[in-house]
C-alpha cells in the first residue's frame, strides 16, 4: 500500500543584507569556476601569483643527476673518514709527486745535518833509510827534524852510527832491510844513519854526545834516544845484539815506545 509522499517544502528565510536579485549571479559563478577546477586540477600557484600561461612539460632528469644519484654513497662520519684515510696513508707507501724532491731522513728531517764521526788516522809508517852512510848530510838537522816528528807521533829515535867500508854495519844494513825488521822500525822508530867514518868533526862530536863513555868505538854504534833527547841505551856500553833477524828484531823490540 503506498503511502502518500507528504512533500514539505522547506524555504529558508533570505540571508539578510543579501538582495534576492544577486543569488543567481552567485550561483553561476559557482559553477563556472568549478567547471574550470575540474578541467585545469587544482592551481599550484602561490596566493597573489600569475598564473602561468601555458603549461610546460616537467623537465627530464640531466644525465649529471642521474649519475651524481647513482654514485652518492650514505654519509659517513667525519671520525671514520678520517680513521679511514689515516689507514690508507700508513699501509700506502709514499711516492714523490713529479717535480718535487724526495723527504730526508735521519738528522736532515730534524734540521741538523749528520756528519761523519773524525777517526784520529794512524800515523803511517816510517821509512826506513837505505843501505850506507851520508857523508855530506847534515846529521844534527837530521836528528831534530826525527825527535820532533817521533814526539808528534808516539815514537822513538834510532840512531845509526857507522862507516860505509864497516862489515857489521852492512851486515846491519841487510837485517835492517828485511821486511819484519822493516815493519818493526817503521810502526816504532824514527831512524837516522850518521857516518863516522870519514873526517867529519861534527857528526865525531855528535857520537860523543849521545854515547859520551869514550874510548874505541865498535860499530855500528845502536843508540835509542826518547822524543825528549834522553838516550834510553847505548850499545857501546852494552855491547851490540847479534846482527841477525832474531837479534836485532829482539833489540828493536825492548826499547820501541
Amino acid at each position: 500500500m503506498l503511502r502518500p509522499v507528504r512533500s514539505e517544502r522547506r524555504t529558508q528565510p533570505p540571508r539578510p543584507g543579501t538582495p534576492r536579485g544577486m543569488r543567481l549571479p552567485l550561483v553561476a559563478a559557482a559553477v563556472v569556476a568549478a567547471g574550470l577546477t575540474a578541467a585545469c586540477g587544482p592551481s599550484t600557484q602561490p596566493v597573489g601569483s600569475a598564473a602561468p600561461t601555458a603549461a610546460s612539460p616537467s623537465p627530464e632528469p640531466s644525465a649529471a643527476s642521474a649519475t651524481e644519484s647513482a654514485t652518492a654513497s650514505p654519509t659517513a662520519s667525519p671520525t671514520a673518514s678520517a680513521s679511514a684515510s689515516a689507514s690508507a696513508s700508513a699501509s700506502a707507501p709514499s711516492t714523490p709527486r713529479p717535480g718535487s724532491s724526495p723527504v730526508k731522513t735521519g738528522s736532515a728531517a730534524t734540521g741538523t745535518s749528520a756528519k761523519p764521526s773524525r777517526t784520529s788516522a794512524a800515523a803511517q809508517p816510517a821509512a826506513v833509510p837505505g843501505p850506507g852512510y851520508d857523508s855530506s848530510a847534515d846529521a844534527q838537522k837530521l836528528i831534530d827534524a826525527a825527535l820532533r816528528t817521533a814526539k808528534s807521533e808516539g815514537r822513538t829515535v834510532l840512531l845509526d852510527f857507522g862507516a860505509n867500508w864497516c862489515g857489521n854495519c852492512k851486515a846491519a844494513d841487510k837485517v835492517f832491510a828485511q821486511p819484519q825488521t822493516a815493519a818493526i822500525l817503521g810502526a816504532s822508530y824514527r831512524m837516522v844513519k850518521i857516518d863516522i867514518g870519514g873526517n867529519s868533526s861534527a857528526n865525531s862530536a855528535l857520537l860523543r854526545k849521545y854515547s859520551p863513555s869514550g874510548g874505541t868505538y865498535t860499530m855500528p854504534v845502536l843508540v835509542v834516544v826518547s822524543p825528549s833527547g834522553t838516550v834510553r841505551t847505548d850499545t857501546h856500553l852494552t855491547g851490540n845484539p847479534s846482527l841477525t833477524p832474531e837479534g836485532i828484531n829482539s833489540f828493536l823490540r825492548q826499547w820501541a815506545s
